[in-house]
């Protein structure tokens, strides 16, 4: 692992069993996430995008071992957080802090803003009860501007950005260096959605902060991310920066869901390829052998019914690609 890597995912597996009868024997498996790998580098903003159901918020609810993964590694700084103890990963949770995707059930009702705030100053014993835990509350509200004057109000009383930024100021009151960003901004209204993104821009460079950003908008992910990691049915079929993902997208799955993406120019937007995967998506009890992605894929052809790609590093650049038909175009 290089000086810089904050976080390494090493094949990262997360199933969770389906019961059945009297005695909830255990019958199938929900393969949420299967081998899926990645680094985040200090600083650096990496996306997860793809459809709902993907394991896009398994993978990060396994990264701050919300969920125990059922195999793999989380590397921290070069310390696996899964073989913690529960106490070690307590302390552990000062660095790593998770900011959920909805605004309305993340907060407590029956608390008042500051405390909501201050709640992680207490835990962590970073500062006792008093003025300069007032002053600090009001300084993290005031990063994600928020007036000092609402510390006394309740959740209700906050429009759905405001309480986004409630739960933004929460997750840096600890001085977390990595912040795992579920959908984020999935819940708000689009002028919103603006606005605590660019907050978002704003408080990693004032912080030095790394993020995880997840997504299902390809749209959303584009200028406040460095590199972006597509996943389909609990793999990664396609990682590398934002930039190249947008101009050169390799696999047919990224493809298919940048055709979607609205664009400005109508005229542009008339005339463009647009790509419909038929079919569903297939069950993550019983998947598909070979590539998961070959039942609905325009490309597939006779070894994706039955060999799983590798994620491969196409034309010597930073961009990985797992498919056995990628079509190269510049």
């Amino acid at each position: 692992m290089t000086n810089d890597i904050l976080i390494e995912v090493k094949n990262l597996v997360k199933h969770f069993p389906v019961t059945a009868g009297v005695f909830n024997k255990t019958v199938a498996q929900v393969q949420a996430v299967n081998k899926v790998s990645f680094d985040i580098h200090k600083g650096e903003t990496l996306g997860l995008v793809g459809e709902s159901g993907c394991g896009k918020t398994t993978t990060a609810q396994c990264i701050v071992q919300l969920h125990k993964p059922t195999s793999g590694s989380v590397l921290f700084n070069g310390q696996d957080l899964v073989k913690l103890k529960p106490k070690e990963m307590r302390k552990m949770r000062k660095n790593i802090q998770l900011i959920f995707q909805d605004p309305f059930s993340s907060l407590d009702p029956h608390m008042r803003v500051e405390d909501i705030i201050g709640e992680p100053l207490l835990v962590f014993k970073l500062v006792k009860k008093g003025p300069k835990y007032k002053e600090r509350v009001y300084e993290l509200m005031r990063m994600v501007e928020l007036e000092p004057y609402m510390a006394v109000r309740y959740p209700h009383e906050f429009s759905g950005g405001q309480r986004q930024r409630i739960g933004i100021a929460r997750a840096l009151a600890a001085g977390s260096s990595f912040l795992v960003c579920d959908e984020p901004v999935s819940a708000l209204d689009v002028s919103i959605q603006a606005q605590i993104l660019n907050l978002f821009i704003k408080i990693r460079k004032e912080n030095n902060l790394t993020y995880l950003f997840i997504a299902h908008d390809l749209a959303v992910v584009r200028n406040i991310c460095d590199r972006v990691a597509v996943m389909y049915l609990g793999r990664i079929v396609e990682i590398t920066t934002s930039d190249e993902l947008y101009i050169r997208p390799l696999h047919p799955y990224t493809i298919s869901l940048l055709s979607a993406v609205p664009i400005p120019d109508p005229v542009v937007d008339r005339t463009r390829e647009r790509i419909v995967l038929v079919g569903d998506v297939p069950s993550p009890v019983n998947l598909p052998s070979g590539c998961p992605f070959h039942p609905r894929c325009p490309r597939a052809t006779n070894i994706c019914k039955t060999q799983l790609p590798e994620l491969k590093k196409v034309d010597g650049n930073d961009h990985f690609v797992a498919c056995h038909n990628i079509v190269i175009t510049c």
